[in-house]
C-alpha cells in the first residue's frame, strides 16, 4: 500500500515560479502516491503576480490542487491537528525567510510554515536569491536550527541538462527526494 502525503506548496514573490509550476505538475502526476485531496497551494499577492508574468498563466487555474488565499487562516494546514507531512516554500522569498526565522506568522503561508516547524514535520525553502547579505545567512541558519531544510535553487549540471526545464528539473526532483518521493531523475554515479 502507498502512503498518501499532505503537501503544502506555497509560492512568494521572488523570481523562479518555473520551479514552482513543474513541482506542482509532478506532483499531481504521481498517482497512487499523492492524494491529491491533499496537494494544497497557496500564493502570496505578489507570488501571484510574478507567477502570472513569468508563466503566462494564473496559479488557480491549475487542475490537480486546493488553493488557498495567502489570508485563510481557516485552511486546515493552519493547525497541527490537521496532520499534514511536508510543507515546500518555492521559491522562497529572503522576506519570507525572514518572518519564518523570527517566528513571524502574519499570514498564512508564515503561518503554515511555523506549524511545520513546530510539529516537526519537514518544511522546505527552496530560497532564489544571490547573493546572500548576512542577514539573509542568519535567518537560514535559524530555519536550519529550528528544523526546516533551505535548499537554494541551485541547479546542477552533470545530467548534462538539454533544456532550461531540464535544469529546472534537478532542483525540483531534488526537493521531491527531500520529502521521500522517488523519482526517476538522474542520480549521480549512474550512467547516462
Amino acid at each position: 500500500m502507498t502512503k498518501k502525503l499532505k503537501i503544502v506548496v506555497a509560492i512568494t514573490g521572488a523570481s523562479g515560479s518555473i520551479y514552482a509550476k513543474i513541482l506542482i505538475e509532478k506532483l499531481t502526476q504521481l498517482d497512487g502516491f499523492i492524494d491529491l485531496a491533499s496537494l494544497s497551494v497557496i500564493a502570496s499577492p505578489t507570488g501571484e503576480q510574478v507567477y502570472k508574468y513569468e508563466t503566462g498563466d494564473s496559479i488557480r487555474n491549475v487542475k490537480g490542487i486546493n488553493y488557498y488565499e495567502n489570508s485563510d487562516f481557516n485552511a486546515a494546514f493552519a493547525s497541527g491537528s490537521a496532520g499534514y507531512d511536508a510543507m515546500i516554500i518555492i521559491p522562497c522569498s529572503m522576506g519570507t525567510m525572514g518572518r519564518i526565522a523570527q517566528g513571524v506568522s502574519d499570514n498564512l503561508i508564515t503561518r503554515a510554515a511555523d506549524v511545520m516547524l513546530k510539529e516537526r514535520k519537514t518544511l522546505i525553502l527552496v530560497c532564489r536569491e544571490m547573493p546572500y547579505n548576512l542577514i539573509h545567512i542568519k535567518n537560514m541558519e535559524l530555519v536550519t536550527l529550528a528544523g526546516g531544510i533551505v535548499c537554494p535553487a541551485s541547479p546542477s549540471f552533470y545530467s548534462n541538462p538539454y533544456s532550461v526545464e531540464d535544469l529546472c528539473n534537478t532542483v525540483t526532483y531534488r526537493v521531491l527526494q527531500l520529502i521521500g518521493v522517488e523519482t526517476n531523475s538522474f542520480k549521480w554515479g549512474t550512467k547516462i
